[in-house]
């Protein structure tokens, strides 16, 4: 498009990302200016700007650059998202890296080196002066390191990030795509200012230091909002915070974004869609059971249903649905809500997890009661969660009236695609895995190789793999018989459910993840 209006307007294009703006050229031009026009300056020859620019016909901001600049304007066109996206990198090289946080921080310590010491007397004594504490989270190093925290994480895609106390050190870690990455660590004498810092950013008390303590605050990254929920958790040494990061991009629109096989869409779309009924979607914590609900919640999210969800907590607001947050501590539970719920002529329920008797008896009875209910529970598959609710004591002709579908989710990791390559494995791998090689003839399979833009792991990001079983007439008369979830499986299998490991070696086979990933997250049927 760029090249295109380029050769229109006879302005030469732009590849930004390519490019290395030097620092002193960066800052020819205020940020706020850059920002407003969407111009970067890139290079500077004599008395010649090189300008990107998304609307090279914009002469108010050429007038305005070389007023300020003193320069004569060369402008170059580039696409509107390229400049933000370099904006956005000149801020973050100006905020400074970790390093040079740690360096202003000791310069300041050294300075202060009597004022520290009376400090840590003071914290050891439990008596931390409050507006001292406040003082020194609004410093300059305390808000660019929170600050750097935060960027760099959303960059790294990051999950969770954990910020862990010790004796005489302070662990900096992200969860990227599901596993714990060690970064640079903060110093450890910024770990009081950093933790009232992140406190403040999330409206917490700073002077409760005992108890844990839980909040949300949103930060805009690269023209985004975010949403973080964090949590406080005193330990042995200090305050414990771990930030979840809440993506709302990460929600799929509908479930035909989910990236489901055809069978297994046409399961879920037609439970979905059904009148009323409980869908349960199982898996471990972190296994994206909640993003998957949502996915089917946007699909129902219209003016002709009342949606109302219960969860604990909240983890994505999303406009046209009532969302309760569950609150122990005052007496409202999820079976609590649950009952308050059903006063509210609801159509559709999402229960965020279905922990214990009272809430599952409650969800079975509404989706008998003409209601749609959508759950979450921990077991390891689509047949376990029947053995779950009749562990929890609800009457098998119950179970098999209410569940129209169950499912059990986990997240696979995908293959790099900038270090992707062919790979051939040893026999023993496929030992280990139960399975026969011949099913690979003629399918060549890849590995990452690891490079720099996913940190040597050889992945970047993850997709779902869902395992559906629809509870037809002959899964019914298992579950009334009370018959083990090995047999069910068998029978789901045979009326065409397709397994995780299923599921995951086909992700194999079309060459988006890997053997290890099968190996780690399913177990043979």
């Amino acid at each position: 498009m760029a090249v295109s209006m380029g050769r229109v307007l006879n302005t030469a294009p732009v590849n930004l990302a390519r490019l290395m703006v030097l620092p002193e050229v960066a800052e020819l031009l205020p940020r706020e200016v850059a920002h407003n026009y969407k111009v970067v300056p890139i290079s500077r020859l004599e008395n010649k700007l090189f300008l990107a620019m998304a609307d090279p016909l914009n002469v108010l901001a050429i007038d305005d650059v070389k007023r300020i600049t003193k320069l004569e304007i060369m402008p170059l066109i580039a696409p509107e998202r390229a400049i933000i996206d370099k904006l956005n990198a000149i801020d973050a090289a100006k905020s400074g890296s970790m390093e040079d946080i740690i360096n202003d921080a000791q310069r300041v310590a050294d300075d202060e080196s009597d004022a520290d010491n009376l400090e840590v007397a003071k914290e050891a004594a439990e008596e931390v002066n409050l507006d001292q504490l406040a003082a020194s989270s609004e410093e300059a190093p305390v808000i660019k390191l929170a600050n750097l925290i935060l960027v760099q994480a959303i960059k790294d895609r990051a999950s969770d990030i954990h910020i862990e106390p010790f004796e005489k050190m302070v662990r900096l870690r992200y969860r990227i795509d599901g596993s714990l990455i060690d970064m640079t660590p903060p110093p450890k004498q910024m770990q009081l200012a950093l933790a009232s810092r992140l406190k403040i950013m999330s409206s917490l008390d700073i002077a409760e230091r005992r108890l844990p303590q839980d909040g949300r605050m949103r930060v805009k990254v690269g023209g985004k909002d975010f949403d973080l929920r964090v949590s406080f958790l005193p330990t042995v040494h200090g305050e414990k915070a771990v930030l979840r990061v809440l993506d709302k991009t990460n929600l799929s629109a509908s479930i035909d974004k989910l990236g489901l096989d055809a069978d297994t869409f046409q399961q879920f779309k037609n439970a979905v869609d059904a009148p009323h009924g409980l869908i349960l979607v199982t898996g471990p914590t972190g296994s994206g059971k909640t993003t998957t609900l949502y996915s089917a919640l946007n699909e129902l999210n219209n003016p002709m249903f009342n949606i109302v969800t219960v969860e604990d907590p909240v983890e994505f607001q999303v406009p046209g649905i009532n969302q309760v947050p569950v609150k122990k501590e005052i007496g409202l539970t999820f079976a609590n809500a649950l009952r308050s719920i059903l006063r509210q002529d609801p159509d559709i329920i999402m229960i965020g997890e279905i922990r214990d008797t009272e809430t599952a008896e409650i969800a079975v009875e509404s989706a008998l009661t003409g209601h749609q209910v959508l759950s979450t529970m921990h077991c390891n598959d689509a047949a376990g969660a029947i053995a779950r609710l009749d562990d929890m004591g609800i009457a098998p002709f119950l179970i098999s009236s209410s569940v129209i579908l169950t499912c059990a989710q986990r997240l696979m990791r995908r293959i790099c695609a900038h270090c992707k390559e062919p790979v051939t494995y040893a026999p023993k791998m496929y030992q280990e895995l139960s399975i026969d090689p011949s099913i690979f003839d003629g399918i060549t399979l890849f590995r990452g190789r690891g490079c720099e833009r996913c940190k040597n792991s050889g992945y970047a990001g993850r997709l779902a793999i869902i395992e559906a079983m629809s509870i037809t007439d002959e899964v019914r008369k298992l579950i009334i018989a009370r018959a083990n979830t090995r047999e069910m499986g068998k029978v789901a299998i045979g009326q065409g459910m397709r397994t995780l490991r299923m599921v995951a070696l086909d992700r194999v086979k079309e060459g988006v993840s890997t053997l290890e990933q099968v190996l780690v997250l399913t177990s043979a049927h």
